[in-house]
Formats: structure tokens, sequence, C-alpha cells
């Protein structure tokens, strides 16, 4: 493969295997990463390690870990444009995550957001994982001298973090990190819950009725919609008074790279009823190549082994060269 990313800026992105993608999640992120790798040199990750902060059933994280992978090819990305790889499989995220968490006060995990959430659930019994995981989080970026990491509004505090890490190294110990910056897409929907829709979409919703999965079928997509919340108004108007409606009306702008205005006078005197069709319709057409694309990755491994293999061989050799660098400063003897 010829080497054409030497002047390109690094992406860093990744997605947890916990559970199945849902349509937030491809437009949110996947659907903009196509566009990205024409223009930048990124790196595309399943972060499986992150995903083991959680109980998982061995079986079930392997077979997800694949399906994501998947996921990624049959929404287009392309591995011979990007370094896609599992995140277990290229061994310097965890040894990093060791010697950057000797640098990290405890006081700045223990604000992070999501430890805050889940250890008022969880109590005594939260796992040292979940504390330390934003660490974890700053090394995969950090390793690839990552110039853009495209963040969510909920990540945004975990990119911060990484930013404060790096310039922290680097003041103790010389110049050794890239201080990555966010990267907010110019089109990149926020797809809200279809039955609690001031709340992002999210897979781990407990009613299955909030979220459209990538992989469901047709008939599972009209009818999710057809129950998406509305409201009494009963026009059909872009704006925040209208959460349910809005929401719809994004779906369809990010499949279809439209203004709301554009979609807005579509409906001139018609109802949520043709609103809600027109959705499900749009939606089933985008997915339809995609669950196609996946269920023929998914027939064969080999050729999905193959992807990550290459993927994390890249991955190695570029993320050793900076933990080499992180040991030598730190005064390890180089091995």
């Amino acid at each position: 493969m010829e080497n054409t990313t030497e002047n390109k800026k690094v992406i860093f992105s990744g997605v947890q295997p916990s559970g199945n993608l849902t349509i937030g999640n491809y437009l949110g992120a996947l659907k903009n990463w196509v566009k990205l790798q024409d223009e930048y040199d990124c790196y595309y990750c399943v972060v499986d390690l992150h995903a083991i902060t959680v109980k998982q059933e061995p079986k079930d994280l392997r077979r997800r870990t694949l399906e994501v992978l998947a996921i990624y090819l049959a929404a287009g990305i392309d591995p011979a444009k990007n370094t896609l790889f599992i995140q277990s499989h290229v061994p310097a995220h965890s040894e990093a995550c060791w010697l950057l968490n000797c640098s990290t006060y405890m006081g700045e995990l223990s604000r992070m957001t999501q430890y805050k959430d889940k250890s008022k659930k969880m109590g005594e019994s939260i796992g040292v994982g979940l504390f330390t995981y934003p660490v974890l989080m700053a090394c995969d970026i950090l390793l690839y001298n990552t110039d853009l990491v495209p963040v969510g509004q909920d990540q945004k505090q975990h990119l911060e973090l990484a930013r404060t890490l790096a310039s922290r190294f680097n003041t103790t110990y010389s110049d050794t990190f890239k201080v990555p910056e966010p990267y907010i897409p110019k089109t990149g929907a926020k797809i809200m819950s279809l039955q609690e829709p001031t709340k992002k979409m999210s897979k781990s919703d407990e009613n299955p009725n909030s979220y459209i999965l990538i992989m469901d079928s047709p008939d599972v997509i009209r009818k999710k919609i057809a129950r998406a919340v509305t409201d009494s108004i009963g026009v059909i108007n872009y704006t925040e008074e209208q959460p349910g409606v809005k929401n719809l009306i994004d779906i369809i702008c990010a499949i279809e790279n439209v203004t709301p205005d554009e979609v807005v006078a579509r409906y001139v005197g018609k109802g949520y009823a043709d609103l809600k069709k027109d959705t499900a319709e749009v939606i089933i057409n985008e997915l339809a190549p995609i669950q196609e694309k996946f269920n023929e990755l998914m027939s064969d491994k080999k050729a999905l082994e193959a992807i990550y293999k290459e993927g994390a061989e890249k991955a190695n050799y570029v993320s050793m060269k900076l933990l080499r660098k992180m040991q030598k400063k730190i005064g390890l003897i180089p091995r």
C-alpha cells in the first residue's frame, strides 16, 4: 500500500462492542467517518478493552467485536484508506495506560461525569476499570500522534482529560505527545430517543422502541417510527417546541443531506402520519445495502480476520514508536 498519509492530519475514533449499534451511531459517527477517509489519516478502533469495564459474556463480546468491525466496513469505511483494528490486539494501549495512570490525579478521574453517575448507582462495588478507563481512552488517542478526535457533547470531558495528560507529560518529560483538538463535523446529526426526544438515542435504553438498530428489519423500523412520540400541535415544524417532530426531520436531513426547511416544505398541509411513513422508508432504504454487506462480511470470517490483522500490524508499528519514547523519557531501560 503506497504511503499517501504523510501530510494528512490524523484522526482517531472508536466504538465499544457493548451492544448493537443504532442509527444514532451511524448518522452521528459512521456516516461522517466515511467522508473523512480521503482527507485524513484515520485510525478506527473497536474498543473491546473499554467494553470489559462492565461484565461481558465472553462469547457475546467476541461476536459483537466482529460485528462492529463488519458494520464499519459495511457503512463504507475502506480498510485500504484507514487503519481498522481491535484495541486489545495492540498491547501498547494497555502498557501506555499504566505509564499515564502514574501521571493522573485521583481528583481528575473522580470528576468524570460518567464515573460520578455510575458510582451513585453501584457504590462501593464499582470496578477500578470504570474509574481509570478515561486514562486508557487518552492513550488510545495519544499513541497515534492524533491531531483531531471526533467528539459528541458527552465525550468532550474525556478529550479534555487527554489534552491535560498530554500537556502534563510534555511539561514533565519534554515534548512527547501531540495535544489533540476536538473535531466537530460540519454535518453530524445528534439523533434523539424516539420515546423521549429530549434525550440522545442510546442502545442501552431499556425501551427498545426508543432506538432503531442498524440491523433492524424494515417491519421493525416501520413499527418503531409509527410509535415515535410527537405532540398534539399537529403541524410539521422544525422547532425546539416540537422535539419529536424535529428529531424525525433531523433523521431525514442526515440521510438525504437536505436542510430542515426543505423537509418542512414537503409537508405543508400534511400530518404526522405522512412524516412518520416517509421517515421509516428513508431509513429502510439507507440501511438495506449496509445490512446486505454486513451479512456478507459476517459469513466470511477469514476476510474479516485479514482486515483486523493488517490493521493491528500498522497500529502496532505506530503506537510502539510512541510507547518506546514514553518509556525512555520516564527512565525505563529499553527492552
